[in-house]
């Protein structure tokens, strides 16, 4: 037992134990919110992370595809994808893939966009069935033997959220 100078037992600060008891809750909470789904690339395959340059040979289509979250983590077929990396405002959820092949990907599931009313700290999520597919397989720029989707397609099956088309494409940029 640690005793300070008046013989009574030493307590931590105060601030310690929050700072220990904060960096504790965000480790947990991180641990939950990852995907399993998530993989660093030294769990792909090896012909799909191997060392070196990229090749201009055509890639292996028996290797995989990935998507790139914004936390620049390489996903395959994950159930969760987040849109809004900046704010986390827009987060595709309860993603179910019908394919994830070597030119394309397809899944149904639910858009969680906020509504931002009256701004987006008090705007509520709200919730937009759709069909997603990713396609445009490239070179991951970072890992250059490993391809990586750069487009995403979001067909909504019902309505969207204002103002966007019921159709739309976006470019991935990570």
């Amino acid at each position: 037992m640690n005793v300070s100078a008046g013989g009574r037992p030493a307590r931590a600060s105060g601030h310690r134990v929050r700072v220990a008891t904060l960096l504790c809750a965000a480790a947990a909470m991180t641990a939950a919110v990852l995907p399993a789904s998530a993989l660093p690339v030294s769990t792909l395959p090896a012909s799909a992370r191997t060392a070196g340059t990229s090749s201009a040979l055509t890639p292996d289509p028996m290797d995989p595809v990935v998507v790139v979250d914004c936390s620049s983590q390489a996903q395959m077929r994950p159930a969760e994808y987040l849109l809004a990396c900046g704010d986390g405002n827009n987060r595709l959820v309860g993603l179910r893939w019908n394919t994830w092949g070597p030119t394309a990907a397809t899944a149904t599931g639910t858009d969680m966009v906020n509504d931002c009313r009256p701004y987006c700290a008090a705007g509520r999520f709200r919730s937009y069935p759709v069909t997603v597919t990713l396609s445009d397989p490239q070179a991951w720029p970072e890992h250059p033997d490993v391809r990586r989707f750069t487009t995403i397609r979001l067909l909504y099956t019902d309505t969207a959220p204002d103002p966007v088309p019921k159709d739309v494409t976006y470019k991935l940029v990570y």
